[in-house]
C-alpha cells in the first residue's frame, strides 16, 4: 500500500536546487586544483588514451573519440563532448593545446569547427603529460554512469595545467576565470618553492610575473600582485601594434591582439567606430592576416595623430580588454578562491602524492618480480633434479606441490619454474636473468629510498618538473609593462597648438595656430575676429590643448580651465563671454593669462603690476586650485595685473614700460612670498607717474638670445639680450624702444631665439602672422622696422609669440 509524505514545497526545491548546483559545480563547470580539467575535459583525455589515440600514433576521426567518450564516460550529448575536444586543440584558447588536430578546427575569427566527422584528432604530447602513470595506480577511480568501467577522479597530470592553461567556466551562483602563464615560469616558481617552502608571493612574481596569454599582446603590471594575493582581480590587456608608413600615411599595424577577442567582431567593431564617426582619422581598415601572423591594418588621414587614434581604438574598441581574474577551483570536492601561493602549493601536494604513490607501485611490481627471479634461478641450479621431478609428476598440479614442497617455494614460483622455457636452461640466459636480478635489487633499494626520505621524494618532483620544462617550455608571449589602463579625454585630443585670444570687454576664445597663415613682414593682415567699438584683443599667445589655462582677474583670484576645454572658434568669430566660463563675481574681469603643465611642478609663478610692482610664489601653493579659484596676488587700488610667467631658481627677470623703458634684474632679488602678497618695486617710472608696465619677460639662466621689442604702430626690432646690463631691482631702467608719433609706444616686449613667428592682433581684429627671422636687428634706442602696415587709425593691441609650422 503507498503511502503520501506531506513535504512543505519551499524546503524540497531549497534542498534541489542545492543537489543541483553542487552537482554543476563539482561535476561540470569547474577545474580541480589538481589537475586543472573539468570532468568533460578529463574524460576525453582519458578516452582518446584507451582508445590509443597517442601522440606517437596516428589522428583519428574526431567523431571516434568523441564516441568513445559519451559511450563510456560522459553521455551528455556528442554537440557538448566536440566542443571541448576542439577548445583544447585551438592554440589561440589554450597556451599549451592537449588535443593535437588535424583539420579544421576553426580560427580566431570566431569560425566553427567542421563537423567531427571530417577533423582527426589526437593527443598532444604536453595532453599526453597529463596522463602519465596513471596505469601505476596513481589517482583514484570511480565507476562510470552505467557501472561498465572505470574513470580516474583526477589524471597525475606531470605540470601545472591549471595555471598554465588556466580556466573558465560558470556554474550556478559562482565562476571561474584563470589566466594562462608560462610553463617555463611556473615549473622554475614551483622548484622555487620545493627549495623553499616559505617563498613568499612577492618571491614568486619575480620568477613567473604574470600571466601569459596564447594570443600575445600587452598586460598591464597594476593589479597583478592584488589578483594574485586575494584570488581575485581585473588585468588590463591592450593589443600590440607597430607604426608603419603607406604613400606618406601614417598606418597602425595590429599583430597581437586581447586574449579571447573574436578578431572578426573586432574589425566590424572599428568599423563601425569610423561610421559613425567616433573615430574620424582613419582612411582605411584591413585585415592582412595569413599564415605568417596576424596583421590589423589600420590606414589614417593625412595628418592624423598616430598616438591620439590609437588611444581612441583602446578606449573604445576591444584593442584593450579587461581580464577578469577569479582563482576559483575544486579542492576536496568543495569550490574555494585561492591565492596564487596556494595553487602552487596543492599542484606540489598532488604531485608529491602521485609520484609517492607510483613508487609504492614500482616498488611492489619490482619486488614481485625479483621473488619470481629467486624461484627461477633456484630452479636454474637445481635444473636435473627439477626436470626429474616434473617428469615424475602426473599432472601440473602434482608438480607444482612437489616443486613447492622440495625446493620451499611460493605458488608464483612454482609456477613461474613451470612456465619457464627450455631455452632459459642455456648459460647466457641464466646470466640474463643474474642480471635482471641485481638490476631489480638496485631499483628495490632506490624506491624504498624515495618512499622513507622525504627530501629524496620531494627531489624526484622536482627532477620531473625540470624534464618536463625541458620539453616543452618556451619563450614568454605577453609582455607585462606599464601603460595608463584608463583614458582621460586630452588622451583623445591631438597636443596641437592653439591661440588663445581674449578681448578687453571680456570674449576669450581659441584656434588653431595654423588658421593664422605666415605673412611677410609689412603686410596689412587678415581679419582675426569681429569686435564691438572700444573691444580689443588685450591677450593673445599659443598653448598646446593639453595644456591647463590659468585665468587671473583684476580681484586677484586665479581660475583653472583646461585650454581644450575652451571654445573653439574660427579667427572671423568673437569667442565666448568669460561669465559664462568662470564663476566671476559681479565687476571682477580677467586680467592675465597663462598656460602651464602642471601645477605639481618646481619653481615660481612671477606676477607683473601696471604700476611696476613684482612678485613670486612658488607654484606648488597653487596646486589645489579648482573651479572656485584661489587668491593669486593682493592688488593695490589702481594697480592692475599685466603679466604671469613661470621662473625657475637662477633666472632673470625684465620688465618693459609703455614709454619705451625696460630693467633687467635677477629673481633672487625678489624674495618669494605667499599667494596673498603684493610683491616689491621692480622698476620706477621716469617722471613719477604717467607711464605703466607693458611686459613681463623671464629669461633662462645663461640665456644669451634676443628680445624682440614691437610698437602700437607696427613697428619691430630684434635687439641682442647683451646689450641689456643687468641692474638692481627698482631702478629706471635703460632705453628699449625710440617711442615717437611715427611708431607709437611700446606694445610689447618678448624673449626670441629666431626661429619663431610673430603674431599681432590690431584692434580692429586684424591680425598679422610674420616669421620673427625676418624682422631686422637694431640697437636698444631704435624703432625698428615695419611689421604690420596699419591705417592711420589703427593700432595694435597684442602680441605674442607662436612656434612655426
Amino acid at each position: 500500500m503507498s503511502q503520501v509524505l506531506p513535504i512543505e514545497i519551499t524546503e524540497e526545491v531549497k534542498q534541489s536546487f542545492i543537489n543541483y548546483a553542487m552537482s554543476t559545480i563539482v561535476d561540470r563547470a569547474l577545474p580541480d586544483v589538481r589537475d586543472g580539467l573539468k570532468p568533460v575535459q578529463r574524460r576525453i583525455l582519458y578516452g582518446a588514451m584507451m582508445e590509443g589515440v597517442l601522440p606517437t600514433r596516428k589522428h583519428v576521426k574526431s567523431a571516434k573519440i568523441v564516441g568513445e567518450v559519451m559511450g563510456k564516460y560522459h553521455p551528455h550529448g556528442d554537440a557538448a563532448i566536440y566542443d571541448t575536444l576542439a577548445r583544447m586543440a585551438q592554440p589561440w584558447n589554450l597556451r599549451y593545446p592537449l588535443i593535437d588536430g588535424q583539420g579544421n578546427f576553426g580560427s580566431v575569427d570566431g569560425d566553427p569547427p567542421a563537423a567531427q566527422r571530417y577533423t582527426e584528432a589526437r593527443l598532444s604530447s604536453v595532453g599526453f603529460e597529463l596522463l602519465r602513470d596513471i596505469d601505476k595506480e596513481t589517482v583514484p577511480f570511480y565507476p562510470n554512469y552505467d557501472n561498465t568501467t572505470e574513470q580516474p577522479e583526477v589524471l597525475p597530470a606531470a605540470f601545472p595545467n591549471l595555471l598554465v592553461n588556466g580556466s573558465t567556466g560558470i556554474a550556478v551562483g559562482m565562476a571561474t576565470s584563470l589566466p594562462p602563464h608560462n610553463l617555463s615560469e611556473t615549473v622554475d616558481a614551483l622548484v622555487q618553492m620545493i627549495d623553499n617552502p616559505a617563498i613568499t608571493l612577492d618571491e614568486v612574481l619575480k620568477i613567473m610575473p604574470g600571466p601569459d596569454f596564447p594570443t600575445g599582446a600587452k598586460l598591464s603590471r597594476r593589479g597583478i600582485r592584488e589578483a594574485y594575493a586575494s584570488g581575485r582581480g581585473g588585468l588590463k590587456v591592450r593589443a600590440r601594434y607597430r607604426n608603419e608608413d603607406k604613400n606618406g600615411r601614417a598606418m597602425l599595424v595590429f599583430t597581437e591582439i586581447p586574449y579571447q577577442v573574436n578578431k572578426a567582431d573586432l574589425i566590424t567593431q572599428i568599423a563601425a567606430l569610423v561610421r559613425n564617426k567616433v573615430i574620424e582619422e582613419i582612411a582605411a581598415l584591413r585585415d592582412e592576416s595569413d599564415r605568417q601572423g596576424m596583421r590589423i591594418a589600420v590606414e589614417l588621414k593625412r595628418g592624423a595623430n598616430p598616438q591620439v587614434v590609437l588611444n581612441k581604438l583602446y578606449k573604445h574598441s576591444r584593442l584593450q580588454t579587461t581580464f577578469t581574474v577569479n582563482l576559483l577551483a575544486v579542492v576536496n570536492g568543495e569550490p574555494k578562491v585561492l591565492n596564487l601561493l596556494e595553487l602552487l602549493r596543492h599542484y606540489l601536494d598532488h604531485r608529491r602524492q602521485v609520484v609517492y604513490k607510483r613508487t609504492q607501485y614500482d616498488l611492489r611490481k619490482a619486488q614481485e618480480r625479483a621473488h619470481i627471479l629467486e624461484g627461477l634461478l633456484i630452479a636454474l641450479d637445481h635444473i636435473d633434479e627439477v626436470i626429474a621431478l616434473i617428469r615424475g609428476s602426473q599432472d601440473a598440479a602434482e608438480a607444482r606441490t612437489g616443486l613447492i614442497s622440495r625446493f620451499n617455494l611460493s605458488d608464483a614460483q612454482a609456477q613461474a619454474i613451470l612456465d619457464m622455457r627450455l631455452q632459459r636452461l642455456v648459460g647466457l640466459e641464466r646470466e640474463k636473468l643474474q642480471e635482471e636480478y641485481r638490476e631489480l635489487m638496485e631499483e628495490i633499494g632506490y624506491l624504498t629510498s624515495i618512499l622513507q626520505d622525504e627530501k629524496r621524494l620531494w627531489r624526484v618532483v622536482k627532477e620531473e618538473l625540470l624534464e618536463i620544462k625541458q620539453k616543452f617550455g618556451d619563450q614568454r608571449r605577453t609582455q607585462i609593462t606599464e601603460f595608463e589602463e584608463g583614458f582621460s579625454l586630452e588622451d583623445l585630443i591631438e597636443d596641437e597648438p592653439m591661440v588663445i585670444t581674449l578681448t578687453s570687454q571680456g570674449f576669450m576664445k581659441r584656434t588653431p595656430l595654423e588658421a593664422y597663415r605666415a605673412q611677410g613682414r609689412g603686410g596689412v593682415g587678415a581679419q582675426a575676429g569681429k569686435t564691438k567699438e572700444e573691444d580689443e584683443a588685450i591677450s593673445v599667445f599659443v598653448a598646446s590643448m593639453h595644456d591647463t589655462l590659468l585665468i587671473f582677474t583684476n580681484r586677484g583670484r586665479v581660475y583653472a580651465e583646461k585650454v581644450h576645454e575652451l571654445p573653439e572658434a574660427s579667427r572671423q568669430a568673437r569667442g565666448t563671454h568669460v561669465v559664462s566660463l568662470l564663476p566671476l563675481v559681479e565687476g571682477e574681469e580677467v586680467a592675465a593669462l597663462l598656460n602651464v603643465r602642471s601645477l605639481t611642478e618646481d619653481g615660481y609663478f612671477v606676477f607683473a603690476t601696471r604700476n611696476g610692482l613684482v612678485k613670486k610664489t612658488e607654484i606648488r601653493e597653487y596646486q589645489n586650485l579648482s573651479s572656485a579659484g584661489l587668491i593669486a596676488i593682493n592688488l593695490l587700488e589702481n594697480d592692475a595685473l599685466i603679466g604671469v610667467a613661470v621662473a625657475q631658481e637662477g633666472d632673470q627677470v625684465m620688465l618693459a614700460t609703455q614709454s619705451g623703458q625696460s630693467i633687467r634684474f635677477d629673481l633672487s632679488e625678489v624674495r618669494a612670498t605667499g599667494r596673498a602678497s603684493q610683491g616689491v618695486t621692480g622698476i620706477r617710472f621716469k617722471g613719477g607717474r604717467g607711464d605703466r608696465v607693458v611686459s613681463l619677460v623671464v629669461l633662462p639662466k645663461d640665456w644669451d638670445g634676443e628680445v624682440l621689442a614691437v610698437g602700437t604702430r607696427g613697428y619691430g626690432k630684434r635687439t641682442a639680450i647683451s646689450e641689456y646690463p643687468v641692474q638692481g631691482r627698482g631702478g629706471m631702467g635703460v632705453i628699449t624702444f625710440n617711442c615717437n608719433d611715427k611708431v607709437g609706444e611700446l606694445g610689447a616686449l618678448m624673449r626670441v631665439q629666431g626661429n619663431e613667428d610673430l603674431l599681432v592682433l590690431s584692434r580692429r581684429g586684424i591680425a598679422i602672422r610674420t616669421p620673427v627671422a625676418s624682422i631686422s636687428q637694431y640697437g636698444r634706442a631704435t624703432s625698428g622696422v615695419k611689421v604690420m602696415n596699419l591705417s592711420d587709425d589703427e593700432v595694435a593691441s597684442a602680441f605674442v609669440i607662436a612656434p612655426q609650422d
